[in-house]
């Protein structure tokens, strides 16, 4: 399709991105890797703007951690191009009650504790302010066309029994008119997949398709959409040996898709992309940029155009991309001290 100045408009359905774009610490640090390190960046680098360059879509992560603040969303958005998404996981309290309760407990002055045990499950539970401040927070991204998707990613120890079917249907409906996509891990929910289906058809919600190391209890996914408005998917990586145990939260995404892993998606991502409205595919093996490398090589497999410049430092480092992304002709060396 062409607009009224002859440049060509793409008309993809099919955003692909990361998790995050912030990896400023740890031996999997972006530093270096896909952003030069700090000390050599020119004047005003952005690494939002700089990302954005590359990629159309990003699953914000730090709204888990926090309540998300318009005056932040509102740099966001001001900080990329216009068609850009960005897809917004749920505050913890949302999905993780268990986990927000015990950053109250830490918080609290020792012996706290010994007649607060109730008023501590009553502040974990999530009330309609809660809901109110999340709605306000990504409000700018809403006003400026830019919200993708809500993510509800819940715990492995969320499992399918009637009083968490409730809660799923009532979040559901607290944030209807929004795109939300849920995820679900424990195998109770896709042992009794036809229940699931039909609740998350029902409230318009889409079924994550994820990727990850199977366990015992680890959901069994078939990868079909759900429903018609759109699909999501979430490529995690396969370090089983470090998915539980690790030495940092980081080293269980040290895993890089090879390029016959990846033609599975690539191939799911094409026959989805035929029977929804929009597809989302994020890669979250994050550990020295993977997931840029394993997101760029997906974008190649499926066709779609792959933007941006990228340092002769990364590409050697992922040689799967020479002569496949365009190549920055003045990189930058590798500091192996971040």
């Amino acid at each position: 399709m062409w607009d009224w100045w002859g440049w060509q408009v793409r008309m993809s359905n099919v955003r692909i991105g990361t998790s995050g774009w912030n990896y400023p610490t740890g031996r999997g640090t972006w530093n270096g890797v896909f952003y030069p390190p700090p000390r050599r960046r020119p004047k005003g680098f952005d690494e939002l703007s700089y990302y954005a360059e590359h990629f159309d879509t990003v699953e914000v992560n730090s709204t888990f951690y926090g309540q998300p603040r318009a005056d932040v969303c509102r740099r966001w958005a001001s900080r990329t191009p216009p068609g850009f998404e960005f897809s917004v996981k749920l505050y913890q309290k949302f999905t993780h009650p268990g986990m927000f309760k015990q950053r109250l407990e830490r918080s609290l002055p020792a012996g706290a504790l010994d007649s607060s045990g109730d008023v501590l499950d009553g502040l974990a539970r999530p009330n309609e302010a809660d809901l109110d401040q999340f709605r306000r927070g990504i409000e700018p991204l809403v006003a400026s066309g830019k919200l993708g998707a809500l993510l509800a990613q819940f715990p492995p120890s969320f499992k399918d029994a009637p009083a968490s079917r409730d809660y799923l249907a009532d979040l559901l409906r607290a944030f209807s008119g929004h795109s939300v996509a849920v995820e679900l891990r424990h195998r109770s929910w896709s042992d009794r997949i036809g229940e699931t289906l039909s609740l998350l058809n029902e409230l318009g919600a889409a079924w994550v398709q994820i990727d990850e190391p199977k366990f015992r209890f680890s959901i069994r996914q078939n990868y079909v959409p759900n429903v018609e408005g759109f699909y999501y998917m979430r490529l995690h990586g396969r370090n089983a040996e470090q998915w539980w145990r690790h030495e940092k939260s980081e080293d269980r995404y040290d895993y890089l898709y090879s390029e016959s892993e990846l033609k599975e998606f690539s191939e799911t991502a094409d026959a989805a992309r035929r029977l929804v409205k929009k597809l989302y595919l994020y890669t979250n093996n994050h550990f020295s940029a993977k997931s840029v490398a394993n997101a760029a090589m997906i974008k190649k497999q499926l066709g779609e155009p792959l933007d941006g410049e990228y340092t002769e430092e990364f590409v050697a480092r992922y040689p799967e991309l020479a002569g496949v992304v365009k190549s920055a002709s003045a990189g930058f060396a590798i500091d192996d001290r971040q």
